[in-house]
């Protein structure tokens, strides 16, 4: 029985795990790669896998970086079922027609512009009729059920804590005789989330695939969290700005209401008007009341009680484009939730363009910021961004909540892979920046005492010897002939006018700064195009 790792190798995006053997081919997880340009490419490549070969597929949960690539797969010759939680199941039938409604229009928008350049037109991912008929091939299975995926091979789906509907995959697999349980974690959520339950235990496994997204951090105390939230609102709301919140339009958004609700109950924060500005999230609340047996006790009493957790007098949802502009030209000191989570498409963009100069106002991160996004680039300080070919001083407020995380931090991940008794534990992190990931490998080692690898992207490992081999696409080809000494040049150079520009600081003036400031920061705008582009 071997492994083949598809996504979620080394980065914290496109998760994807093809089991196999002579009998059967199973994929755990699609998931869509994004960030930076290279890795955003490999959504595009056609022959990592044979779609029709594929006996089934089963989804951790939602978020298009584990379920993104559903509709390419299915729109490729996938005929098989897809098995995921009901909650899951509802998800996935708005956010995949969404992420190919956002498809559908960055090849409008690209298609236009080669056209001005006299290139060919390009093709989406896929379309929305794509994605409806994905859907259509999905099975609902409910949590702590067995079931039999295809002979030989049992799932069940026990609750990761991490989004509604989420879940790690348990599979008892037989082969020659014997039965091996594999374990896939999907996202692992933190303990004591608003509105979902707790991750389940984990109870035994011969062979874990642990995700990494936070392995080498700690998250702050979530009541310290909110209480930060809501000092930073109280700030803005002095200062007259509006709060700008990009958030994913699954889970978070939800817990954000939640918090919301209880501060505005308390007295805590005046009664600011909140604008959920994404249909996305619209929709996804909705599913949200209807899938309430996913809830934790406490949410559940509240309901019993009569008192939505997701609903306040001053909630208001704007559903049309028209409406979200008029945001834009009349909110004032207003909260304004809106995805994409790191600003890489989406309404939220918008919003930033028309708040991110006024110094007033506050954009607050509520949630995992890839490389090379816009939302990573305010994060890391910049000072002056690039949005819809308009360059935008950033002068409003960043702030960074952690605690607001839906996944659990290293020692989450630790206590919740802990609870495994078996000396000959096999582990393999994934689903987790390069760096990241071999922290964390280093961390079970020292405190578990397993010994985990971390495979590369296109890796196949034989389960039972351990053999390793790299599929052709994961391989890197060699760079072109002289791109290694124009970078040297280039960095070269670059230390040079570094040197010119500090002995020019040094100096009790600096002719025309402002002109050079802009000077600057085309350089870096340039230079980061180069670090997407190559």
């Amino acid at each position: 029985m071997k492994v083949e790792f598809i996504g979620g190798a080394r980065t914290v995006t496109g998760s994807c795990y093809i089991i196999k053997n002579e009998s059967f081919t199973i994929m755990i997880d699609c998931g869509m790669f994004q960030g930076p340009k290279p890795l955003r490419e490999r959504n595009y490549l056609n022959l990592i896998y044979a779609p029709d070969q594929i006996d089934a597929l089963l989804l951790t949960h939602a978020h298009i970086d584990h379920s993104g690539l559903v509709p390419k797969l299915v729109k490729e010759g996938f005929q098989g079922r897809i098995f995921a939680t009901r909650a899951t199941v509802d998800l996935c039938s708005v956010m995949l027609p969404d992420s190919a409604h956002i498809q559908e229009m960055d090849t409008e928008w690209i298609n236009k512009k080669n056209k001005k350049e006299g290139l060919d037109p390009v093709e989406p991912l896929y379309t929305q009729p794509d994605a409806e008929a994905a859907v259509q091939q999905f099975v609902p299975v409910k949590y702590d059920d067995v079931v039999e995926i295809v002979p030989s091979v049992m799932a069940r789906f026990r609750d990761a804590g991490h989004i509604l509907g989420s879940s790690f995959i348990e599979l008892w697999i037989e082969e020659k005789g014997q039965t091996k349980k594999l374990v896939f974690s999907g996202d692992v959520g933190s303990r004591d989330q608003a509105l979902i339950r707790d991750p389940e235990t984990l109870d035994e496994a011969d062979i874990l695939f642990i995700e990494s997204t936070y392995g080498d951090r700690l998250h702050k105390n979530r009541q310290d969290t909110y209480e930060e939230f809501k000092n930073i609102i109280l700030e803005s709301y002095n200062n007259k700005g509006n709060i700008i919140i990009p958030s994913f339009a699954v889970e978070r958004t939800q817990e954000i209401i939640f918090v919301l609700n209880k501060l505005f109950k308390d007295n805590a924060i005046p009664k600011i008007p909140v604008y959920i500005d994404t249909p996305l999230a619209i929709s996804a609340t909705e599913i949200f009341r209807r899938n309430s047996d996913c809830f934790d006790e406490e949410t559940k009493k509240l309901l019993m009680s009569g008192d939505s957790p997701l609903d306040f007098p001053n909630l208001y949802f704007t559903k049309t484009t028209d409406e979200s502009k008029r945001l834009n030209d009349e909110a004032k000191g207003a909260i304004i939730i809106s995805a994409s989570g790191m600003c890489t498409a989406g309404r939220i963009k918008f919003h930033l363009q028309n708040n991110l100069y006024k110094p007033e106002s506050s954009v607050i991160f509520v949630g995992y910021q890839a490389e090379s996004t816009l939302g990573r680039r305010l994060v890391d300080g910049e000072k002056k961004v690039r949005i819809y070919s308009e360059d935008i001083a950033v002068r409003a407020k960043i702030h960074t909540l952690g605690g607001f995380s839906a996944h659990a931090d290293r020692d989450g991940l630790l206590n919740w892979m802990s609870t495994v008794k078996n000396d000959a534990l096999k582990v393999f992190v994934v689903h987790g920046e390069e760096e990241v990931s071999v922290r964390f490998a280093k961390t079970i080692k020292e405190n578990l005492g397993y010994n985990a690898h971390v495979p590369l992207w296109g890796e196949i490992i034989d389960l039972d010897t351990m053999e390793k081999t790299v599929s052709s696409y994961g391989t890197v080809e060699k760079a072109p002939a002289g791109l290694d000494k124009g970078l040297e040049d280039l960095q070269s150079s670059l230390a040079d006018l570094i040197q010119k520009y500090k002995k020019a600081r040094g100096g009790k003036s600096i002719y025309d700064q402002e002109k050079l400031e802009n000077n600057i920061n085309d350089i870096k705008e340039m230079i980061r195009s180069l670090s997407e582009d190559i």
